[in-house]
């Protein structure tokens, strides 16, 4: 007896979900806002005093883009890959995949893992998240059946365990910091440095030497350099990070908010499904709780000049600031998706989503061309609120071709490539007439 062979395909258009993709296109050029800085100017991702001007309009910038969008944008984008791999896992099961439904999940991931290293090293992005996202992916399959109270319980106790290994570093800071102003009065008195203290000293002459005119200029020189010379240059950096954050904050982070989004999912929140005055409530609340603590924490920074205490403080409470904002966001995002207003806005902005992972690497191209010696160069010459410009022409460029491309065909090209190497088949690209 011939048993016949199941084929499965990826989900077609008409069974995607609406709200999921505005929502994914909505977070995916939100998360840009953060981005742009880190591709364009050097160790300004969180301190604006570093470069790229911490005055007028670009401490205007800076403030904006931490009250409402430092890490929630990343916690929306983590919370929506979560929700990918449950209905990617989920779809497979009931079609009676086994077994199969395994390896496509698992071979899906080991190419998005390809994808990140390839992005971090030869895209020039050392802020990519595809490779991290890939190793919490691994984890997410053990976890997706739970039911949602149980998701948000383990969530919750991934975001504690971050929050008191943020508080031990804040602490052991603290004591560096002692043991700085320490060298300094060993030195003013002639004392012998001890061993512990030559390496604080070390130390803190490299922090500060990164942060110097004379350390910014000597990056920006070279990042405009030709592109093999700026590969080399970041590798170190793409390492340290491949290396280090996946089990120091991704874990915390990252996985976190992928089972807080599979929990949403299931409570039927990311659909739409619910009330006007419940994603009002939502939204209300999010901010309310969110945004006085990201106040709270944008102050205390301000307040102590930006030391570096200062940042080692607000990370204590960064994620009790962050992810109510992110709560905030789904609430205020679903209302938009429920609303019966600028359906054009709403199928351009699910069009960018349908074709996030294009898109989100289409970014990194952009900065590579603009930023490094790979294009034009002009890495370290923008001040911040100046990057904002690049940024809304890369948002009009993906708003208008997104939809264009899926005019005629059925995935975004990154997403193609990913589907075939997934099922390890070749699957149709242009739509049929």
């Amino acid at each position: 007896m011939t048993v016949p062979k199941k084929s499965f395909t990826p989900l077609k258009s008409s069974d995607r979900i609406l709200s999921l993709d505005i929502m994914r296109g909505v977070v995916l050029l939100g998360i840009l806002i953060m981005n742009i800085n880190g591709m364009g100017l050097a160790g300004a991702y969180g301190d604006p005093t570093v470069s790229g001007g911490a005055t007028g309009w670009n401490l205007s910038t800076w403030i904006a883009a931490n009250f409402a969008f430092e890490g929630t944008m990343r916690a929306l984008f983590s919370l929506l890959f979560g929700v990918g791999m449950f209905i990617f896992m989920d779809r497979l099961e009931k079609k009676g995949a086994g077994i199969q439904a395994a390896n496509i999940y698992f071979r899906r991931l080991m190419w998005l893992l390809v994808f990140g290293l390839i992005h971090g090293y030869l895209l020039l992005w050392t802020g990519e998240i595809l490779y991290q996202y890939a190793l919490m992916g691994f984890l997410v399959f053990s976890f997706r059946n739970l039911p949602p109270i149980k998701l948000t319980f383990v969530a919750v106790l991934l975001f504690s365990i971050g929050a008191l290994w943020n508080y031990a570093d804040y602490r052991k800071d603290i004591k560096f910091i002692e043991d700085v102003a320490l060298t300094e009065t060993y030195k003013l008195e002639g004392k012998t440095l001890s061993r512990d203290l030559q390496e604080v000293a070390v130390k803190w002459e490299n922090m500060e030497w990164e942060r110097s005119p004379e350390g910014i200029a000597e990056y920006n020189t070279n990042m405009r350099k030709g592109y093999l010379d700026v590969v080399a240059f970041l590798a170190p950096e793409n390492q340290h990070y491949d290396e280090n954050w996946p089990y120091r904050y991704d874990l915390w982070d990252v996985l976190s908010m992928m089972l807080i989004g599979i929990a949403l999912f299931k409570w039927k929140i990311l659909s739409a499904e619910k009330s006007y005055k419940f994603y009002a409530i939502m939204a209300a609340v999010g901010y309310l709780i969110g945004f006085t603590i990201n106040y709270h924490e944008i102050y205390s920074i301000m307040e102590e000049n930006f030391s570096f205490l200062s940042f080692s403080k607000a990370n204590i409470t960064y994620d009790l600031g962050r992810v109510p904002v992110a709560i905030g966001h789904v609430g205020a995002i679903m209302l938009f998706c429920k609303l019966p207003l600028l359906k054009w806005l709403k199928g351009s902005l699910a069009a960018v989503g349908k074709m996030a992972l294009t898109n989100y690497v289409m970014h990194s191209v952009f900065a590579m061309f603009i930023f490094t010696g790979a294009g034009f160069g002009l890495f370290g010459t923008f001040q911040r609120f100046e990057l904002l410009y690049i940024l809304i022409g890369i948002w009009i460029f993906q708003l208008i071709a997104s939809p264009i491309w899926l005019k005629y065909y059925q995935y975004g090209p990154l997403e193609w490539i990913w589907r075939n190497l997934s099922y390890l088949k070749m699957h149709p690209l242009k739509k049929k007439s």
